[in-house]
């Protein structure tokens, strides 16, 4: 029984936890019919049990439910309580797995004595609406830039990143100015590519609310007001070069060079299915019968160049194939600095961080290869690591470069909550944890915050302070 539950009370009755949230998605149905049905809204995942200490009621998570990304038949739910749960007849402890309409969920680690839900997926009750909210993981909607939820949002192409317009345009003018012919062209800020156009995304406009005083400065900068063909215009295509025959002229389309030559004992066959790169856009022959990956194991995109060099194929084959480095086994990898985006990008956590590893004597690598070790054993739980395939992930699995920096953050997250408090910087020991802990979205905007309460934990849920 769990400390402060009364033995003669019933069984805790989950509830959402802020009632009054607008936009419910999806609830939870009980089979006793005399106990509510919990609802759950967008903003607030986490759903609560009441039980009874014996002075007066208490509210504590124990578990939270949110929707799929890009799926709005799924969902996943995420066990906060001190106790195991089960979903669809599976004992759950920590971890976060995956839920469907119909699924049961009970609220504790046995049917009996414990409240037996049934996950459903409401639809929308007006399918007028004008305003479409767009659920996002908060993790994967800043502008690597300038590190905050984005602002008055620009998608730049091949690669389809996404920055803050005042962020992206200020880049290009800097980049433009550095340019040597003085056109009008960038790299794109997070993978490099170069940078072909540039539009608005009026689907992710305006998400988050800023000061008054950062949303001037970035409109300030803000360039782009329509959908911009950037650089050079004389050669419009950005294809591989080839040998081509004489009867193949009506086939420039084909940016893959192993449809036209052999390399590696391998040419592509007339109807050979085909990866895109999601680094530099090219096109290379999808293998399932080569040891070499294809694809990132933790975003299952395409990535070339790990392949091409397999291949031998080299830059002077083609106009723009990846490095090699794009897709590496982490085990292969060398980190040596603290990536910017480690703790959700609060700059007071890395230092807090970069600074726990200086006193322990040890390199950046050393910490960070004795927690691969420690993943590899399954010492640690895995279901915080924002990357597919969680399960399958090993040392030898081959990541982007992207997937790494969630790798890392991962790592160095467990590598802070594991150190005891007397090993921890006095400023960084004396701080109160916030709520919402890790997930805070208070921390990217309120340096105040972000400096005053730690953040490299657990949310606990309650009123932000």
């Amino acid at each position: 029984m769990d400390a402060g539950e009364c033995s003669t009370s019933k069984p805790p009755q989950p509830s959402a936890a802020s009632p009054s949230s607008p936009t419910v998605w999806a609830r939870l149905v009980p089979a006793d019919s005399a106990c509510p049905t919990v609802e759950v809204a967008e903003d607030d995942s986490v759903v609560c049990s009441l039980v009874a200490p014996p002075c007066g009621g208490e509210e504590v998570a124990w578990c939270e439910i949110r929707r799929n990304a890009g799926d709005a038949s799924s969902a996943t739910i995420r066990n906060l309580s001190s106790d195991a749960i089960i979903v669809d007849g599976r004992i759950v402890e920590q971890e976060c797995v995956d839920i469907k309409p119909g699924s049961e969920i009970v609220s504790g680690p046995q049917k009996e004595g414990h409240l037996i839900y049934t996950f459903e997926i409401t639809e929308a009750e007006d399918h007028e609406k004008k305003n479409v909210k767009i659920v996002l993981d908060i993790e994967n909607a800043k502008c690597s830039i300038c590190l905050n939820l984005w602002h008055d949002v620009v998608t730049v192409a091949p690669c389809l990143h996404n920055f803050c317009n005042g962020c992206f345009s200020e880049w290009l003018r800097r980049s433009s100015s550095n340019s040597r012919d003085k056109s009008q062209s960038a790299a794109c800020p997070q993978c490099r590519t170069t940078v072909q156009s540039v539009g608005r995304n009026h689907f992710l406009h305006n998400i988050e609310e800023r000061s008054d005083e950062e949303i001037a400065l970035l409109e300030s900068y803000a360039s782009v007001k329509s959908n911009m063909v950037l650089g050079q215009q004389k050669n419009q295509s950005r294809k591989r070069r080839f040998s081509r025959s004489s009867d193949d002229t009506d086939n420039s389309d084909l940016p893959c060079p192993q449809c036209r030559n052999e390399f590696g004992g391998f040419r592509c066959s007339p109807g050979s299915v085909h990866l895109q790169c999601s680094g530099c856009g090219g096109m290379m022959p999808a293998r399932s019968n080569i040891s070499i990956p294809q694809k990132c194991l933790g975003c299952d995109k395409a990535f070339c160049g790990a392949y091409w060099y397999s291949q031998g194929v080299s830059s002077s084959h083609c106009n723009l194939i990846c490095n090699q480095d794009t897709l590496k086994s982490i085990y292969q990898r060398h980190i040596s600095a603290l990536p910017d985006t480690i703790h959700g990008g609060n700059p007071y956590e890395k230092d807090i961080t970069e600074r726990c590893i200086q006193q322990s004597g040890k390199t950046l690598q050393v910490v960070i290869s004795e927690w691969i070790s420690k993943f590899d054993n399954m010492e640690i739980d895995r279901s915080r690591l924002q990357l597919n395939n969680v399960d399958a992930i090993t040392s030898r699995t081959y990541i982007c470069n992207h997937c790494y920096s969630k790798f890392v953050d991962f790592l160095l997250y467990w590598f802070r909550v594991s150190l005891p408090q007397n090993l921890l910087p006095r400023d960084a020991a004396e701080r109160e944890s916030c709520w919402y802990g890790f997930m805070c979205r208070t921390q990217h905007h309120r340096p105040d915050h972000a400096k005053k309460l730690n953040h490299v934990c657990r949310p606990t849920r309650g009123n932000q302070p």
